[in-house]
């Protein structure tokens, strides 16, 4: 191929390695994933097997345009990851740092309503209906004490 080749691109604030495939350097990105992915590329008409670090500056501003606004491209809102938002009812499809302080927000709010997702959440126990009686026990408890370390003045073996 006659194009320069790019070993990090920019896309949509997030660095992308150039040796990988378009598809999952678009999945590199936060809110974007495999099938939604394939589906913005088929849009832009790139070959997903192509690496990301031959793509032109065209190319990419035509990915970034379809990811700013996939409604307007025709993708299936099923792809995006806010349907029906709870301020407009609009499907919307968010990334990188507007979807995790969104989210936030979101638990925010169920803790301030005192949902039931929002007490889980506030307690740092399980929120989807997970077992809790033998899973999820890592970083709770602070550990057991031995008799030996408790009955010394110091409170340190010497070992």
């Amino acid at each position: 191929m006659s194009q320069e080749y790019r070993h990090i691109l920019r896309i949509m604030g997030t660095d992308v390695q150039g040796t990988l495939k378009t598809v999952y350097a678009l999945k590199q990105i936060k809110g974007i994933s495999l099938s939604l992915s394939n589906a913005i590329l088929k849009k832009a008409g790139i070959n997903p097997d192509l690496r990301v670090g031959y793509l032109t500056e065209t190319e990419i501003d035509k990915i970034e345009d379809i990811i700013r606004e996939p409604a307007k491209y025709g993708l299936p809102s099923w792809l995006f990851n806010r349907r029906k938002e709870m301020e407009t009812g609009k499907d919307v499809h968010l990334i990188g740092a507007d979807l995790v302080l969104r989210t936030k927000m979101d638990i925010d709010k169920e803790k301030e309503i005192k949902s039931w997702r929002g007490y889980r959440h506030a307690y740092g126990l399980k929120v989807r209906g997970q077992r809790t009686k033998t899973t999820g026990r890592a970083g709770k408890a602070l550990g057991v004490k031995k008799k030996a370390i408790a009955q010394k003045p110091g409170g340190a073996s010497s070992a």
